[in-house]
């Protein structure tokens, strides 16, 4: 069995864990976002492909939910005091991944490249890769004006309201080496159960990967990111609300139309209806065993 998942950070990196405790290795490609990528005090930093790193890796902080565990900050009180931006939190033992990355791309390496090279220091037993090597950047579009994601996001708090998402470079932009010809071979596609606009979108963004799974032959599944109609974090919830119109499985579904065959959701939303098979299950993923329950659910559906 060959599975690809599309994925953001948080839970679907949660999610991807869980895949990745159920499935061969080897069995598992994760298709990681890049659209939030950002450059901190120099660095190159891939806040998706890290959090998918440390969670499919064991090193992510458990209770915040990205970053490293055991982390300290003293590098970057230490960048404040000399004037240097501190606004994006980049803890000390984060800073020997951005090292690495930045130094690699430096000098001529791809994005992918230097994501495999980490992901085999790590052991993985899934496949890493970013959705593209090129430079694609998400910016929102709110009534305050429009700012590059990580400034709305982590500066101003995601306290805009969001109009619009717009991901920069994605008319130029090819899928990384290696991601279409896992989309070819995959008995089943899915799309992780995080933010439809801003996790997944900047992913299908990049034609080619969007026009792969609209021709695919195998299953293409979803996990909705909402339970209750509400989200678990982040401004999944408020943004489907405003932009879409709601928070209903029919919401999240229209945001993957012509691509998805079935929609999983939370046994909170199975009364609901949608444009696509809705199946229902509990989403919320609390620890490593519910995590597999989830996985193995939507594995079933995929496959069946």
């Amino acid at each position: 069995m060959r599975i690809v998942l599309l994925s953001g950070g948080g839970g679907g990196a949660r999610f991807a864990r869980g895949l990745a405790d159920v499935l061969d290795p080897g069995a598992l490609t994760v298709v990681g976002n890049v659209g939030d990528d950002v450059e901190v005090l120099g660095l190159h930093v891939s806040p998706d492909l890290d959090s998918l790193l440390y969670t499919l890796g064991g090193l992510v902080d458990g209770e915040r939910g990205w970053g490293r565990a055991d982390e300290t900050w003293n590098a970057l009180e230490s960048a404040a005091a000399w004037g240097g931006e501190d606004w994006f939190k980049l803890g000390d033992r984060d800073l020997g991944l951005h090292l690495v990355r930045t130094r690699a791309l430096h000098e001529g390496a791809a994005l992918s490249e230097v994501t495999a090279q980490l992901a085999r220091r790590l052991a993985l037993t899934a496949r890493l890769v970013p959705a593209s090597d090129d430079r694609l950047r998400t910016h929102v579009v709110t009534p305050a004006g429009t700012f590059p994601f990580q400034e709305w996001f982590v500066r101003r708090r995601h306290e805009d309201d969001v109009d619009d998402v717009v991901c920069v470079g994605a008319e130029l932009a090819r899928p990384a080496a290696g991601v279409l010809e896992e989309l070819a071979k995959a008995d089943a596609v899915l799309l992780a159960p995080s933010n439809p606009y801003l996790s997944i979108g900047p992913i299908l963004a990049v034609r080619e990967i969007r026009e792969a799974i609209e021709r695919r032959s195998a299953r293409c599944v979803a996990v909705s990111p909402l339970v209750g109609g509400q989200a678990v974090t982040g401004p999944a919830a408020r943004m489907l609300s405003r932009m879409a119109g709601g928070t209903t499985p029919r919401h999240v579904a229209e945001r993957y139309a012509g691509l998805v065959d079935v929609l999983v959701v939370d046994e909170l939303d199975a009364s609901a209806d949608a444009s696509v098979e809705l199946v229902a299950t509990a989403t919320l993923m609390r620890d490593r065993a519910s995590e597999r329950r989830l996985a193995e659910v939507v594995l079933g559906v995929a496959c069946a």
